[in-house]
């Protein structure tokens, strides 16, 4: 690491903490040559690739923006899906790779999502496994009501 100072070529870190809930690093850094400190803050960049090829960086304002849309009109909160997207983030940092196929990205949501909320689980997964029939739809529900607990009936 180069000093900001006088581009000396080393420093030597004095301290490091973990940052941003474990996104990135703080350094605090001190030149040999000037003797000055500095601070770094190290990040790890995930990498999305599209079906077409195209890769851009993660961002999980992009997940919840697709969430949000098949939660739209559900009892689901912006604290609900800032949860999510951390799950979905974590998730697939935890999979050790740099470049993430956008597929990947879509399994990782399905998970949190049929649990935050069956109709938007439902919702966003016709749009992603694309869905051309009702049997579809069907068996979606069917594998729901295997992996979910009973939830108490709404009385209006």
């Amino acid at each position: 690491m180069h000093c900001p100072y006088c581009r000396h070529g080393d420093s030597r870190v004095i301290d490091s903490r973990v940052a941003d809930d474990g996104a990135s690093i703080r350094r605090r850094r001190q030149c040999p040559e000037c003797e000055r400190r500095f601070t770094t803050v190290e990040q790890t960049q995930l990498a999305v690739v599209k079906r077409s090829g195209v890769v851009e960086p993660f961002a999980r304002d992009k997940v919840i923006q697709g969430v949000r849309k098949a939660c739209k009109g559900r009892p689901v909160s912006d604290t609900d899906l800032a949860r999510l997207g951390q799950q979905v983030e974590e998730a697939i940092r935890q999979s050790g790779l740099a470049e993430v196929p956008s597929e990947t990205i879509g399994l990782a949501i399905l998970g949190p999502l049929s649990q935050l909320d069956p109709v938007a689980y439902l919702r966003f997964a016709s749009v992603y496994r694309h869905y051309e029939s009702v049997d579809d739809f069907e068996a979606a529900i069917d594998q729901l009501r295997a992996t979910t607990p009973e939830r108490e009936p709404v009385t209006v």
